[in-house]
């Protein structure tokens, strides 16, 4: 059997958890001031967030590109059936020996700024073109002969380098022959136009290198590919930085905080029973609720009357006899009756103590000095009927037990 047993005597408990009260009761002080502490610093926090936006920096890269291509023309030197003497071929997947026996090669180089998308005009470019014959067996070269028909650093004119040369491609058959003879049986020779380009500027500085191979029979002549080549090269430009407001999330989050904390402080603060006594025993109440029932215990109940020191002891007495633990309310009191013997605990003190109600004086009303005159004022303000009425009144009291049980 279980009853309530949490409120105080004259009023209520302001906690409903007895043991958040106890907790709160021995140390209220130091979660208000830890609370306080945490609010106040969330809400210093916010406004620090808010007043300092986030910066972040990063590094800035420039680009700059180094393109290189080569374009090639031969000028008809007799007539024929496809052409006319002094047309001009440019680019021409194929060139015929009787008619443009002589290749002119146009290196170019161009530089550009890609940040900003303009051409570089203060570098330098080098252009070196070489044909190179190459003696291989089974795919393995084994000789090489170079011979360079072209270095030049051209000026750089809005950001390009052209350079041009003219090559006897007939005399290069020629030698061709020569070696293939010299090696017939043993390998192969192939020849190889190789463009090689130097090139600087004021942040960077490289060299760019094109091969193709170069085809020359009985009748006709051809490049098998294009000689070009490109690079990029970037660089640190400067330093961009960017400000942000702080994460609305973390604002929000601090805001909250804070609010929370500064309210839970004024809660606890406002909460806080200052009985930490009480607030114990309530604890007490609660975990010993099923041996307790409330009820009124007379004055002149048992023999004898023992007073124990804490209201664990008057539950153990009732588990041992077997017996309830009477919550008296009115006066205080927490008994067990067992054979003539009241085993007792009242804050209050000894059996005799919890007799009598508790007062507070402090609110009773001014005692009238029976010595002076009364005035007209205080004698209407007199309440006309008594508190006791006189013994033979037929409402009166017959004797002191009627008194007592008045009380």
């Amino acid at each position: 059997m279980r009853s309530d047993v949490g409120s105080e005597p004259g009023g209520q408990r302001m906690i409903d958890n007895p043991r958040l009260e106890l907790l709160l009761a021995k140390q209220g002080r130091t979660i208000t001031i830890a609370l306080l502490a945490v609010g106040l610093l969330a809400i210093g926090a916010t406004g620090w967030a808010v007043a300092n936006p986030e910066t972040t920096t990063a590094p800035q890269f420039g680009e700059e590109r180094v393109a290189v291509d080569a374009d090639t023309s031969a000028v008809v030197t007799e007539s024929g059936t496809l052409w006319t003497e002094g047309e001009q071929l440019t680019d021409s997947s194929v060139y015929f020996l009787n008619a443009t026996p002589e290749l002119t090669v146009e290196p170019r180089t161009t530089l550009r700024n890609e940040t900003s998308g303009t051409p570089i005009e203060d570098g330098a470019v080098t252009h070196e073109l070489r044909l190179r014959f190459e003696a291989k067996r089974e795919g393995t070269p084994f000789w090489n002969e170079t011979h360079q028909v072209l270095r030049e650093s051209p000026a750089v004119d809005n950001g390009v380098a052209t350079s041009q040369t003219t090559i006897d491609l007939e005399s290069y058959r020629q030698r061709q022959r020569q070696l293939e003879r010299e090696i017939s049986g043993v390998g192969s020779v192939d020849l190889e136009m190789v463009l090689r380009v130097e090139y600087e500027t004021d942040r960077h500085q490289g060299t760019l290198t094109s091969t193709v191979p170069v085809t020359i029979t009985e009748d006709a002549y051809w490049l098998e590919g294009s000689l070009s080549d490109s690079a990029s090269n970037s660089h640190r430009s400067g330093t961009v930085r960017t400000t942000e407001s702080r994460s609305p999330a973390l604002v929000g989050g601090l805001s909250v905080l804070g609010t929370l904390s500064l309210a839970g402080a004024a809660i606890v603060a406002r909460r806080s029973p200052t009985d930490v006594e009480g607030a114990r025993r309530a604890v007490h109440e609660q975990r010993y609720a099923e041996w307790i029932s409330r009820g009124s215990i007379p004055m002149w109940i048992g023999d004898y009357h023992v007073s124990l020191d804490t209201l664990e002891d008057v539950v153990d007495v009732a588990i041992d006899t077997n017996e309830r633990v009477v919550h008296d309310t009115q006066r205080g009191l927490f008994a067990v009756v067992n054979d003539g013997v009241v085993y007792y605990y009242s804050d209050r003190g000894l059996w005799e103590e919890t007799a009598w109600p508790e007062m507070d004086l402090e609110k009773q009303p001014d005692v009238i000095d029976g010595d002076r005159d009364l005035s007209t004022e205080e004698i209407l303000e007199l309440d006309p009927s008594d508190e006791f009425a006189a013994p033979d009144d037929p409402d009166g009291f017959e004797d002191d037990e009627d008194v007592w049980k008045q009380l």
